[in-house]
């Protein structure tokens, strides 16, 4: 077993592993146990009940942090020359189509979101096989193949996420920074949370909900008491 270094033996004070935490108290430890010297990154992960390979078990949805993400979110806005000037001054990174689609086609992917029209979804799903896997690919069900393109684009640059249960049954989501306050991150937490457990399925026997827990970018995962909070004590 590898010597635990001076911040882990630091971190193990703090707090109890086997403990499942109030989400409050979760959100002040992962602060006081990251050492990081950038600005870490804070996740939440939920384990679900469900099989992700059945069709009518599979969760994916999308939730508004109310703080942001806290990190600068670069979106290519892929539409019509009639939807440019909209796509561009709620705030597209990048906007256009045909070069932006031979550029994607070459291996170009240095974006965090696609938003389309619906209107040129025919080209866009010809990339599916490049922007699938990485997450990228646009989908009506988290708003981001709209002819409201402009205000898709300033939601996603507000703190709109969208996620998605993974083939182990676990949601994973970015919730914020660690140089965000701690009620900051309790309070999106709180909303990715809320969101995943009103889409419960319908078809699901047995818990949904099994178990949560919050973590930085380096440090250990904090066990959320997951039945308190959803009892509605956070």
């Amino acid at each position: 077993m590898s010597k635990m270094t001076k911040n882990q033996k630091a971190a193990a004070e703090k707090y109890d592993s086997q403990k499942a935490y109030l989400l409050s108290e979760a959100c002040a430890l992962v602060k006081e146990i990251t050492w990081t010297k950038f600005d870490a990154s804070v996740e939440v992960h939920v384990n679900l009940g469900v099989d992700p390979r059945k069709a009518n078990q599979m969760i994916r949805g999308v939730v508004t942090l109310p703080n942001g993400t806290g990190k600068p979110v670069r979106v290519l806005a892929l539409c019509t020359p009639d939807k440019v000037d909209e796509a561009t001054a709620a705030g597209a990174d990048f906007v256009g189509l045909e070069d932006y689609i031979e550029k994607i086609k070459g291996g170009w992917t240095d974006v965090d979101v696609i938003v389309c029209t619906p209107s040129v979804m025919g080209k866009v799903g010809a990339l599916g096989r490049i922007l699938g896997p990485r997450g990228l690919m646009p989908n009506p069900k988290t708003g981001t193949v709209t002819m409201e393109i402009g205000n898709a684009i300033k939601e996603v640059k507000a703190g709109k996420i969208d996620f998605k249960v993974d083939k182990t049954g676990i949601v994973h989501a970015a919730v914020g920074k660690v140089s965000f306050t701690a009620q900051q991150l309790q309070e999106n937490a709180a909303e990715f949370i809320n969101a995943i457990s009103k889409l419960k399925p319908q078809a699901l026997k047995g818990t949904y909900m099994k178990s949560a827990a919050m973590c930085s970018t380096m440090s250990d995962g904090i066990k959320i008491d997951l039945k308190a909070f959803l009892n509605g004590v956070e």
